[in-house]
């Protein structure tokens, strides 16, 4: 909403030096979002006058038309002698009184005015057009041509009310009253603490019997209707100047007086209202639903399909508007400048008898029409936003005295007026109750004088029964009139009180373990990469994922933003190779990246979710139905890797990331969760089958397998464009979590001195290296402080189809230095148990 000031100081008696700047801070305060202020006639100066035009010679011999004019501006240049100037617009004629920028004059855009030679003549000035003074669009693109009645060399600054500032207001959809000067201006008075004329306070005469048949056949879409009627209306009459500049300072083109003066009257009060020709309106005007297959042509020339759920004006040949949202071209005012067919003899016919509608929609209705037919208008962002149902005799009253004064009509006695019953609406609350929202005292006295100040009726003491204003449809229950007072006080004198959290709460276990896992993979090399949670079927395809796969159980979005991806993830893994794609491509080879986050898998037997009543708290029962049909939402961390893991430089050689690498980070994120991760043999999807590990935890007492490690597939590692020999790991960090012994302790440290054996057994090449370790981690007991493969080997020494596993042990004790004895019976009873479970030999016995 635009507002100019010079406008807001008719029902505000602002101090004489507030600027628009003042009143800015003021409005914001109050709670509007005033979002600039702009100064029309920004570095505008004179002398600039009215003119007439006295003579006009053309000029042929260029390549453009131009006309050299002889223009009275009076004694305004000095001498009182005719202004010579050089003028290209061919809209005015002699006679015709125009704005004359004369020879110093600087226009908005810093162009100064002087006199020049120019086309073979001197120019001595300029005649402006309503650009060119940064007025905006008038509808005409030419100079502007004055009424007769303006003497010549008059100031045109003051009479085309160049100076002015404008407050733009970003009104949100609860203050929809703001969309009007009445509510704007109102908003001031309560700033300022002055007294507010309010324009919609006019002599409204009764209804009568006498006014224009309405017949209203949805009273719950149209609460109100009110119809008045102009007679005698001059075709030819035009908007004044003032009134052409206030719809032009506040964003809206002038057309014609009829409308001219609706849109003016609808940006005063806020009332949405419409003009008929009433010689082209047949029969009663009526309000109901469009019917099935209706069509209707609208003022903008689109012919529309109604929807059954439309409201419509209607006459006897049915549609003539959509009610709240535009009017139709079957009953448009004509403007006398116009001829009404392309057949016209050139007897110009303009509307004389108008019918004035203004009307009360509902809301909710008026907002689906709008988007349903992608047209929204002023009218229709008004109406969506709550009109002032009381408004609507004013504003048609008015409209009528706006017509008798300057378009010379007469108006008729008849008055129509169609009200469904209404209630006022009423609010009970706690005098106290402001204060306890904002935790300021008020008092009592504070709250009704606020309350009273927004328009309410306020009774009672302590327990106050308060009457909404039409004009406010958010007030809807205590906390709202609870807001009222506090914004009226100031938000910015509301104390800043941090929260007292009770003790004992904060992240929770699973926060906790999210966040650790995140800070052991950044301090492994590891970059967190966050994608984007959509795939698509053919990211799966590429992955090689099995089709009776869980993760291809997709929930898919009924809006997707790609077409391309319509469905949640159910896996981390094309997010983050499609990073490590992109990074790969733009020069960045070595690369090592990570995730955790939610995947999305729609339950084995889906259901329909129930819609649960706000009017009591759901049962267990209810909440369990409605969890059982809601997508599994199981917390994932994947990692993927290419080209170097470790650089070559002067320290040594660096080596190529593998398949270990993977494994490693596996066991980093389930050594930090706090459980004992098995690593085997495995083969799925989009790993290479010789070179992936599959990953598995003991929870709730049972194996579960939770992810998989290792080498990516050949073929996926073609079909998504990665770098040779890509590695990746993805595992289910909840299944982990629940894996886990507790809260993990910090290690403790001993003060007695470690005793190392190494051992070295030949095993079967089958055998796994994680299955020998966990047997001599189980055989060597207590004194066990780590065990550590540093060494594996195949040779002809060992026998075809063997392999020799180095380990080194590591013993200690916490309370004594362990003597070699104990040392070695530990380390003979780690490799007894690993020959019994494993068929391991020791090498060279």
């Amino acid at each position: 909403m635009r507002v100019p000031l010079s406008w807001l100081r008719e029902y505000v008696d602002l101090p004489a030096t507030e600027t628009g700047r003042d009143v800015q801070a003021k409005l914001v305060s109050a709670g509007l979002e005033v979002e600039t202020v702009e100064q029309l006639g920004a570095g505008l100066t004179g002398p600039l006058v009215v003119g007439r035009v006295l003579t006009i010679e053309e000029l042929t011999e260029f390549k453009k038309p131009i006309r050299f004019c002889t223009v009275d501006v009076g004694q305004a240049n000095g001498t009182g002698e005719p202004q010579e100037i050089i003028c290209g617009a061919r809209n005015f004629a002699e006679g015709d009184k125009v704005v004359v920028a004369l020879p110093g004059a600087v226009l908005p855009g810093d162009f100064r005015i002087a006199e020049r030679k120019t086309y073979g003549r001197v120019s001595r000035g300029m005649i402006c057009s309503s650009d060119e003074l940064g007025m905006g669009d008038d509808g005409t693109k030419g100079i502007i041509v004055l009424p007769p009645e303006h003497e010549v060399g008059t100031d045109a600054t003051a009479l085309l009310e160049l100076y002015d500032e404008v407050l733009d207001i970003a009104v949100t959809p609860d203050r929809g009253y703001c969309l009007s000067m009445r509510g704007v201006a109102r908003e001031a008075a309560i700033a300022y603490g002055l007294p507010l004329r309010d324009p919609a306070l006019l002599d409204v005469p009764a209804p009568n019997s006498y006014g224009y048949p309405v017949q209203v056949a949805d009273p719950v879409g149209c609460s109100r209707f009110t119809a008045r009627t102009v007679v005698g209306i001059d075709p030819e009459a035009r908007s004044p100047i003032w009134l052409q500049r206030r719809l032009q300072k506040a964003g809206m083109r002038p057309i014609s007086l009829a409308v001219d003066i609706t849109n003016y009257v609808m940006l005063e009060l806020g009332q949405p209202l419409h003009a008929y020709d009433r010689g082209r309106l047949d029969g009663p005007i009526g309000v109901r639903r469009a019917e099935p297959g209706e069509k209707i042509t609208t003022l903008d020339g689109t012919a529309r399909v109604l929807d059954p759920a439309d409201l419509v004006i209607t006459d006897n040949r049915g549609p003539i508007g959509i009610a709240g949202v535009m009017g139709g071209a079957n009953t448009e005012i004509a403007d006398a400048a116009v001829p009404d067919s392309p057949g016209s003899t050139g007897q110009v016919q303009g509307t004389t008898e108008v019918v004035i509608e203004a009307a009360h929609f509902d809301a909710i209705s008026i907002a689906r029409t709008a988007r349903r037919h992608k047209l929204s208008s002023e009218a229709s962002r008004r109406f969506e936003r709550g009109v002032d149902p009381q408004a609507a005799a004013a504003a048609a009253q008015r409209t009528v005295d706006l017509l008798v004064l300057l378009a010379g009509g007469t108006a008729e006695a008849g008055v129509t007026e169609v009200i469904a019953p209404s209630a006022p609406r009423t609010i009970a609350m706690h005098a106290d109750h402001p204060d306890r929202v904002a935790g300021v005292h008020y008092g009592r006295e504070t709250v009704v004088r606020r309350l009273q100040e927004v328009g309410c009726d306020v009774y009672g003491q302590d327990e106050l029964v308060v009457t909404v204003p039409s004009w406010r449809p958010d007030l809807n229950e205590p906390n709202d009139l609870a807001e009222e007072v506090i914004r009226l006080e100031g938000y910015e004198n509301l104390p800043s009180t941090l929260p007292k959290p009770p003790a004992g709460r904060g992240l929770t276990e699973r926060q906790r373990t999210h966040r650790r896992v995140g800070r052991v993979l950044a301090g492994a090399g590891y970059v967190e990469a966050l994608n984007y949670p959509f795939i698509g079927e053919q990211a799966l395809d590429q992955l090689d994922i099995p089709a009776d796969d869980p993760s291809r159980r997709l929930v898919t979005l009924v809006n997707p933003l790609s077409d391309e991806e319509p469905a949640l993830r159910s896996t981390l893994l094309p997010g983050l190779l499609g990073a490590l794609r992109r990074n790969d491509g733009r020069g960045s080879h070595d690369l090592a990246l990570f995730e955790t986050g939610l995947v999305f898998r729609t339950p084995a037997e889906s259901g329909v979710a129930v819609r649960l009543t706000v009017e009591r708290r759901p049962s267990d029962a209810e909440l369990e139905g409605l969890n059982a049909v809601l997508p599994q939402q199981p917390r994932h961390v994947a990692v993927v890797l290419a080209g170097a893991r470790e650089q070559a430089g002067w320290w040594g050689e660096g080596r190529p990331a593998d398949w270990a690498d993977a494994v490693e980070a596996a066991r980093l994120v389930a050594r930090e969760a706090g459980a004992e991760l098995l690593v085997r043999q495995g083969q799925y999807g989009p790993w290479h089958p010789g070179r992936c590990a599959e990953l598995a935890v003991v929870a709730d007492g049972t194996e579960q397998v939770v992810g998989h490690a290792g080498e990516l597939h050949p073929r996926v590692v073609k079909a998504l464009g990665l770098p040779a020999r890509t590695c990746a790991m993805e595992m289910n960090l909840d299944l982990v979590e629940r894996a886990s012994a507790g809260a993990v302790k910090a290690p403790r440290i001993s003060s007695f001195p470690v005793a190392t054996q190494d051992v070295a057994l030949v095993v079967d090449t089958a055998v796994p290296a994680a299955d020998v370790e966990r047997v001599l981690r189980e055989g060597a007991g207590e004194l066990l402080e780590s065990i550590r493969l540093f060494d594996t080997f195949t040779g002809e020494q060992i026998g075809a189809g063997k392999k020799s596993l180095a380990y080194a042990l590591r013993f200690r004790a916490a309370d004594r230095t362990l003597t070699v004895e104990e040392a070695t019976a530990a380390r003979d009873a780690a490799v007894a148990l690993a020959a019994e479970r494993t068929g391991a030999v020791l090498r060279g016995a």
